[in-house]
């Protein structure tokens, strides 16, 4: 039984009704052990809205959880009371869901890391609440990274029809460029082979994505794929890896490509995001590579514009558990 921690991400957001679906499809499964890390009264208040109730499961304060023995832990709910329902409001950006999310999402990685709980899915949290409650971070991403002590790390959508790897993620467009190096593709390229060969259970190849328009055009328009993009997938064909590219984008993700690889490696955020989501939104699954602990997540943000209405797609929620679940197992769940 895998003990599978979901954070309940913004409070404002959709993340407390993902929860509730994820414990009523999970309660009960023999696989999986569901234990939402977020806030009973917010749950509540959230079914109360959609005209449901929170299903019956255990209810733990953080301290009662700690000292709870993980073989008898069954599906459940951690009360870490980090808000109010008084707080915020549905569907608003504010310091107080960013800081709710924030603890839930550290609370989590400890517990993991602890041996408390064997993987986590996070629910989505809004980075401008983030900001505002005073945590400088872009995302999840690195925030698991700190607080594992992981130095190389990324962030890697999968989906049955198309994986994507990101070089960089949550930046401006002006930084792209600065932030990109040969050591950092080559980083990427080594996570992503390594995780694609433990989810096919075979060899893997891997396309590397250019930045700029055509390719370059060999400098003309611009020179990043000779100085760094280049370099690296030869270096990265000298470490033994099956790598194509640099591929020029704008045709790197038509289907005779998709076809002849197992994940890309991209730019940045939107050069990746793009095409996943066009082919695979209701079923694709962020996951962190490099961390020493399983964490996937959806592919969504807070949809705070549709939170609390009962209309939100779970698909990509229940994806992320399964993954997580098999993940722990040493199962294949994409593998093809």
């Amino acid at each position: 039984m895998s003990r599978v921690a979901i954070t309940m991400g913004d409070p404002a957001g959709v993340g407390p009704e993902l929860c509730l679906a994820a414990l009523r499809a999970f309660t009960g499964d023999p696989h999986i052990t569901p234990i939402i890390v977020g806030d009973l009264a917010v749950l509540r208040q959230v079914a109360s809205v959609l005209g449901t109730a929170v299903p019956e499961v255990h209810i733990w304060t953080v301290d009662q959880f700690e000292e709870q023995s993980a073989a008898h832990m069954g599906p459940g709910i951690i009360d870490v009371r980090a808000i109010k329902t008084g707080q915020f409001t549905q569907g608003r950006v504010g310091p107080a869901t960013g800081h709710a999310a924030y603890t839930y999402l550290t609370k989590a990685i400890d517990w993991a890391m602890q041996g408390h709980v064997d993987s986590i899915v996070t629910a989505p949290i809004h980075k401008e609440a983030l900001s505002l409650a005073g945590f400088d971070y872009p995302g999840h991403t690195e925030i698991l990274a700190e607080r594992t002590g992981t130095e190389k790390y990324c962030m890697m959508l999968t989906s049955s029809q198309i994986t994507c790897s990101l070089v960089t993620t949550h930046v401006g467009f002006r930084q792209i460029v600065d932030l990109l190096s040969v050591s950092k593709i080559l980083d990427v390229l080594s996570l992503t082979r390594d995780a694609m060969v433990r989810l096919r259970g075979r060899d893997v190849r891997l396309a590397v994505c250019g930045l700029n328009p055509h390719g370059g055009e060999n400098g003309l328009f611009g020179d990043e794929e000779k100085q760094i993009i280049g370099p690296a997938v030869e270096e990265a064909r000298r470490m033994g890896l099956d790598v194509m590219g640099p591929l020029p984008a704008d045709t790197a993700f038509v289907a005779a490509i998709r076809n002849q690889v197992d994940a890309y490696i991209c730019m940045y955020h939107d050069q990746g995001l793009i095409p996943l989501k066009a082919l695979a939104f209701d079923e694709a699954v962020n996951v962190t590579l490099g961390l020493p602990i399983i964490r996937t997540s959806v592919d969504h943000g807070t949809a705070l514009d549709i939170a609390w209405r009962g209309v939100v797609q779970d698909s990509s929620m229940m994806h992320a558990i399964r993954l997580a679940a098999e993940m722990d197992r040493g199962t294949n769940p994409l593998a093809s």
